[in-house]
């Protein structure tokens, strides 16, 4: 509890609780985390969270109805963020600037090598999968399609309302940076079949 880390719109509010309201669990918590970082940013992870599931040390604080948990080690990176609703979707716009740029977490590029798509298989195994799996979550290449990249999320990604934020600002920018023959990352994946969307 305490002071007040980051800033939401009413639009995104709006869209938050709408999209909470719509979850099978009540009192529900917005999760939001840095999951690494690109040269575009940080990479977030947002998810709703049972309060059960809300870590000890989490920074909670309340925005209207809304109880939003950032983990200890996201505080200070999120702190003066400001979480939107845009024609997109929703986004985050966070002043602060990523001290060591790299695809996923603080570890140095991948040598990759191969097809687009054997690339890709190898940066979601080795990258972006155990960065996300942490809580639940799994992206799997369906089909490269010119210079788009269709993705499948499972687990906790599958079914959440905000895996959007998670694939545009996370998954997106690590593909794109590390293969520049991607330009754009597509969610195909169905989210109504998701059964659990929530960190684990």
């Amino acid at each position: 509890m305490g002071d007040t880390v980051i800033t939401i719109t009413d639009a995104a509010l709006g869209q938050i609780l709408e999209l909470r309201a719509a979850e099978d669990f009540e009192d529900l918590h917005l999760g939001l985390r840095i999951v690494g970082t690109s040269p575009q940013g940080f990479a977030y992870e947002t998810a709703f969270l049972r309060p059960e599931d809300v870590g000890a040390d989490d920074h909670v604080e309340w925005h209207g109805e809304l109880p939003v948990a950032i983990p200890p080690e996201s505080v200070e990176d999120l702190r003066g963020a400001v979480l939107d609703l845009v024609e997109g979707g929703l986004v985050i716009r966070n002043p602060n600037v990523p001290r060591t740029p790299s695809i996923v977490g603080d570890q140095p590029p991948l040598d990759l090598e191969g097809t687009v798509e054997e690339r890709i298989r190898r940066l979601l195994h080795e990258r972006i999968n155990p960065a996300i799996a942490a809580h639940g979550g799994i992206a799997n290449l369906v089909a490269v399609e010119g210079s788009k990249a269709l993705l499948e999320l499972g687990g906790g990604c599958q079914g959440c309302g905000l895996a959007a934020i998670t694939l545009r600002q996370g998954i997106e920018a690590a593909i794109v940076e590390a293969i520049p023959e991607i330009t754009e990352v597509v969610d195909v994946t169905d989210h109504s079949l998701g059964a659990n969307p929530y960190y684990v």
